[in-house]
């Protein structure tokens, strides 16, 4: 699995550019606040159109040369820095909207975030850490091609980033998911990082 990325965006008086390809494994987007990270990310999901370039994942080319591929048909999983939970249902119910009509791989996917206690739980309920556990499992069960992870780790405590950081090498190590991944925190990046990227 690959991203190849070549693109522009003007945002008010900024611009973004970054030009990356990047193989398999966790690819970090570092660098301080305001840089475009998160629009980067937003460009490759589908939410926010690029002024121009192109974005490939495996080959397959999601923006440029006249294709715009819609968000829902990208298969990417996307983690924000807020759970950003259904609050009107409970966490079984979060999990299982991710995973559409495939629920048969429901414990084996998400076993490893140690949730299962969890599921008739309400968001409200959730400390950070397990909110964030939560949303990892409902972008997994989606059955993605690969993770956006913007700044996951951002609101949590040190003990609640060390369960999440274990998530995540967990997908990039077991699960094999191709991540892109946003951060400030050099350490973050150092860690799950198998190429980082500066910007």
């Amino acid at each position: 699995m690959s991203f190849e990325i070549d693109v522009r965006k003007r945002l008010g008086e900024a611009e973004v550019a970054l030009t990356l390809a990047a193989g398999d494994g966790a690819t970090v987007l570092f660098g301080p606040s305001g840089v475009g990270k998160t629009s980067v990310l937003n460009m490759v999901a589908g939410l926010l159109r690029p002024d121009s370039g192109r974005i490939l994942v495996d080959g397959e080319t999601l923006f440029g040369d006249g294709i715009d591929v819609p968000p829902e048909a990208r298969r990417a999983g996307y983690v924000f820095q807020e759970a950003r939970l259904f609050p009107h249902l409970r966490v079984r119910a979060n999990l299982l909207y991710g995973a559409g009509r495939d629920t048969g791989a429901f414990e084996d996917r998400i076993g490893f975030l140690g949730i299962g206690h969890l599921l008739d739980r309400w968001p409200r309920t959730l400390s950070g850490g397990e909110a964030q556990r939560v949303a990892i499992g409902r972008a997994v069960l989606s059955n993605p091609r690969f993770l956006l992870l913007d700044e996951p780790l951002a609101s949590l405590d040190r003990a609640r980033r060390e369960e999440i950081l274990r998530a995540i090498e967990h997908l990039r190590d077991v699960m094999r998911l191709p991540i892109l991944m946003v951060t400030h925190d050099p350490d973050e990046a150092e860690r799950i990082g198998t190429r980082v990227v500066r910007m």
